[in-house]
């Protein structure tokens, strides 16, 4: 078999696609799988797969797309004035501005009483489909976040992420993109909205 040069890109693209088309959810078994296909033992970045995904969205995608995230950040936005109080910051695809189809708004919390957000939630009328607590273990240490997963009218889902306040400080590093998850809060949301509504925040 001759060596391909663009062989990488062609896995990171195919891996991509099986994200897209939801046939894969992770992105570790994406680019196994893709490599396979290819008899191959290369494996991109999620960084690279990102920009393949990035790209097949928009072209599957085109002009609705960016109407989409207009969508998604106002809807994001109306959620995170409710719990204004406590410092919402919108992360995930919503807040890179890389969404496609099956996209779905990520929201995260520090609070350490996730029952009371959840009541605020309820008050306002909000649709609560399902919470779950999850408990994942990095470096030998556990870390726990309580999730809450809503739906508004237009049929979105929007996940709520609740972790403790002693997380807070700690430097939440993407593992897709690589950099510092640095997201939008509530007033650097509104400025996108009315100046720069479909911007990305993906580093160069």
């Amino acid at each position: 078999m001759s060596f391909d040069p663009d062989l990488k890109q062609k896995i990171a693209k195919e891996a991509a696609t099986l994200l897209y088309l939801g046939i894969e959810k992770e992105y570790k078994q994406a680019k196994v799988k893709a490599a396979k296909t290819f008899r191959s033992r290369i494996l991109p970045s999620n960084r690279e797969i990102a920009i393949e995904l990035d790209m097949i969205s928009e072209e599957r995608e085109g002009v609705g797309r960016k109407k989409n995230l207009v969508k998604m950040r106002i809807i994001a936005l109306e959620i995170m004035k409710t719990l204004r109080v406590f410092n919402p910051l919108l992360i995930g695809s919503v807040w890179r501005g890389t969404i496609h189809h099956s996209s779905d708004i990520d929201i995260l919390v520090y609070h350490d009483r996730p029952m009371e957000i959840l009541t605020i939630l309820k008050k306002q009328g909000f649709q609560i489909l399902k919470t779950k607590r999850v408990t994942v273990t990095k470096k030998g240490k556990p870390k726990k976040s309580y999730h809450i997963y809503l739906k508004n009218l237009n049929k979105q889902i929007i996940e709520i992420t609740i972790r403790n306040l002693d997380q807070q400080s700690k430097m939440k590093k993407c593992e897709i993109f690589g950099d510092k998850i640095t997201g939008l809060k509530v007033k650097d949301l509104e400025k996108i909205l009315k100046e720069t509504p479909t911007e990305k925040f993906i580093p160069i």
